[in-house]
């Protein structure tokens, strides 16, 4: 689960993270309000799940209360487009207001999870900022990477490492220290994926500080965090991944063509591979699980199915857990409730799957039968891209 940068910052005070004072505002008026309190330049970031806002035009420099506020209702309703959001952009609906900060140099710093090696890894680079991308793609003998051993876990001599190699002067690494060793303790506390901060920065008078902050949990420690599961925003996940979420079906949205229909994370990606195989791109990763339903795959049908750029539709089922008859029931009632006006090819193996073939045969239904998922990849692929809404 992804943050505001607002609530990132709010997370990492917690931990003695230095940030900068702000507050969030939904209205230009609230703005200035912020703005007064704070005194002094501010700055008025939009707040969106994306990066590349300041290039977008969705962070502006205000000199006081009421140009903070003319900036406030320039940044709010807009639709900020950036290359993370994608061309459709994110609508803006909140702003932060945060007290600006004199800038000496930029760093960047993140801590992430390293699967590979079955750690968490420390990577910071003396050239941060907008443009850290370039710099990881063109120079990435530039970015200082420490692997944290789970045995013996984080210690502050690894941040003194890395705080000399980027350049700074002994006090400031000892600020440095500080501020890795809350991430750090941040970053294991929650449960977080990522913490990035970037950039980080010097001032002039030498504090070292969190300028900008983003911040993501794993879902499935989300039941240890209450507090933070409630930062949730879903105006800015994809409306047809929250709608599967409340039917319990795991959904992810993707750019392709064929709507993917599967019981289990493993045969999901295998089924999504082969469609690409054959030539075409999947729409979405659906694991409908081991306990689909009528009414479980119904809601599957209604997912796909809002999805503009589906052109077809491939139900790949192993029966283990589940019963191939059961889901049979379930593309029957999903016909009678949902209207499927693409190509639907359909494949079944395991458990009584010749009982769901009988039935899906007796249904009447216009609907592509296939014994083999090589065949079946290769048929949802011709209707796709034959096919019509």
């Amino acid at each position: 689960m992804n943050v505001h940068e607002y609530q990132a910052k709010e997370v990492l005070a917690r931990f003695g993270v230095p940030v900068p004072p702000g507050e969030v505002a939904e209205t230009p008026e609230q703005a200035r309000e912020i703005a007064e309190r704070l005194g002094g330049k501010v700055v008025v970031k939009a707040q969106v799940h994306a990066g590349g806002r300041g290039k977008a035009g969705g962070v502006k420099l205000a000199d006081g209360p009421a140009e903070a506020e003319e900036k406030a209702r320039q940044i709010l309703g807009m639709t900020l487009v950036t290359p993370q959001t994608g061309p459709q952009g994110k609508l803006v609906r909140k702003v932060y207001v945060t007290k600006a900060v004199d800038i000496e140099h930029e760093y960047y710093l993140s801590v992430l999870v390293d699967r590979a090696n079955a750690c968490l890894t420390i990577m910071a680079s003396a050239e941060g900022g907008v443009e850290i991308e370039k710099v990881a793609a063109e120079s990435p003998e530039k970015i200082v990477r420490l692997s944290v051993s789970p045995v013996a876990g984080f210690s502050p001599y690894l941040a003194r490492r890395i705080g000399f190699s980027l350049g700074l002067a002994p006090d400031q690494v000892k600020q440095f220290t500080k501020l890795l060793g809350g991430i750090v303790r941040c970053f294991t506390e929650t449960d977080a994926s990522l913490v990035e901060i970037n950039p980080m920065i010097r001032t002039p008078g030498g504090e070292i500080i969190a300028l900008d902050a983003k911040i993501s949990f794993d879902d499935n420690a989300l039941f240890r965090h209450p507090d933070i599961a409630e930062m949730r925003d879903i105006h800015e996940e994809d409306p047809l991944e929250v709608e599967a979420g409340e039917a319990g079906l795991n959904y992810i949205r993707l750019d392709g063509t064929v709507g993917c229909m599967v019981n289990g994370a493993g045969l999901a990606m295998a089924t999504m591979d082969i469609i690409d195989q054959h030539g075409a791109r999947p729409a979405n990763f659906l694991d409908v699980g081991g306990g689909a339903s009528k009414e479980s795959v119904t809601a599957a049908f209604r997912i796909l199915l809002r999805d503009p750029d589906v052109k077809a539709i491939l139900v790949n089922i192993f029966g283990g857990i589940v019963r191939c008859d059961r889901v049979a029931e379930g593309i029957i009632a999903a016909a009678k409730d949902v209207e499927i006006g693409v190509p639907l090819v359909v494949r079944l193996q395991g458990t009584n799957h010749e009982e769901a073939r009988k039935m899906l045969e007796a249904s009447g239904l216009s609907l592509i039968v296939a014994e083999e998922l090589d065949e079946a990849a290769r048929k949802v692929v011709e209707a796709a891209k034959g096919g019509a809404r």
